[in-house]
């Protein structure tokens, strides 16, 4: 018969093809891509309110205790009184060479390195299923971080070690107040060194696009490497942990706007389904 017939299998609870394609019922086997099952089970009704209203909300929750609130100095009166009354950890070894110097090389070389992998896909077609979710990873990471740069050229905020209270020669001021004429333009805020890790936040997206149940490894790499880089920052004191709070959610908010973006039809992302042929007796 040449007509086909659709059933389930109960193994993985994929759904099977079964079309008899020849007299000699030969039967071949389309088996759907788990990614984009489990990817629209992940983006479901509340994807919206789970990745960006309530980062969102935590961000203006964070940016009102720390900088309107000024949880930011109290932090930093702590660090600084536990250092000694100076940053002594400014010049340490492991935290501006190994942490700050190598943290930041250590970053462009997993840039580079996801950029290796995307020029192989284009080379191999039989890698071409890659080729968009590296892309995106690639743009994201690089975008992120420059977003961070650019806010960071003009928002005129200064770095704890500026400040005379911690040392420097500068009065603090607020993002949101108007600096005195006269007074050197501060270029601290967002922090710069954060965005090198918070930026693989992409990760999640990445693995969203490709192997949704490893997205939330992802996120703790993107995570782990930002608030080691920013706490790493914040000892020394280039940044407070608002410099650091912002870093990540404007790094976040890219990385999912790109993601909406580059998502497209997911079954262009996804591995091939796989075909397999075989005789019935």
């Amino acid at each position: 018969m040449k007509s086909a017939v659709l059933s389930w299998a109960t193994g993985r609870g994929v759904p099977l093809l079964w079309r008899r394609s020849s007299p000699s019922q030969q039967l071949v086997k389309l088996v759907p891509v788990q990614a984009s099952v489990s990817a629209r089970h992940a983006e479901g009704p509340g994807f919206v309110l789970t990745h960006f209203w309530i980062p969102l909300a935590l961000l203006i929750v964070a940016t009102i205790v720390l900088m309107v609130l000024r949880g930011d100095l109290w932090i930093a009166d702590r660090v600084y009184a536990w250092e000694g009354n100076r940053w002594a950890l400014r010049q340490s070894l492991v935290m501006k060479e190994v942490l700050h110097q190598w943290g930041h090389g250590l970053s462009i070389a997993g840039w580079l390195a996801i950029f290796a992998m995307w020029l192989v896909t284009c080379l191999r077609n039989g890698l071409a299923r890659w080729r968009r979710p590296l892309a995106y990873l690639l743009v994201t990471v690089a975008l992120s971080t420059l977003s961070v740069a650019w806010i960071k050229a003009w928002s005129n905020m200064d770095c704890p070690w500026d400040l005379v209270q911690y040392g420097g020669s500068k009065p603090y001021v607020d993002l949101f107040s108007l600096r005195p004429l006269g007074l050197a333009r501060g270029r601290c805020f967002p922090a710069g060194h954060a965005s090198a890790g918070y930026a693989w936040m992409s990760l999640y997206f990445f693995f969203l696009l490709t192997r949704p149940p490893s997205r939330q490894y992802g996120l703790a790499v993107g995570v782990g490497l930002g608030v080691l880089f920013g706490v790493d920052q914040q000892l020394r004191g280039a940044h407070f942990p608002s410099h650091d709070i912002w870093s990540a959610g404007i790094c976040w908010m890219v990385a999912l706007g790109l993601y909406r973006v580059f998502r497209g039809n997911r079954a262009q992302l996804a591995p091939r389904a796989t075909v397999a042929t075989g005789d019935v007796s």
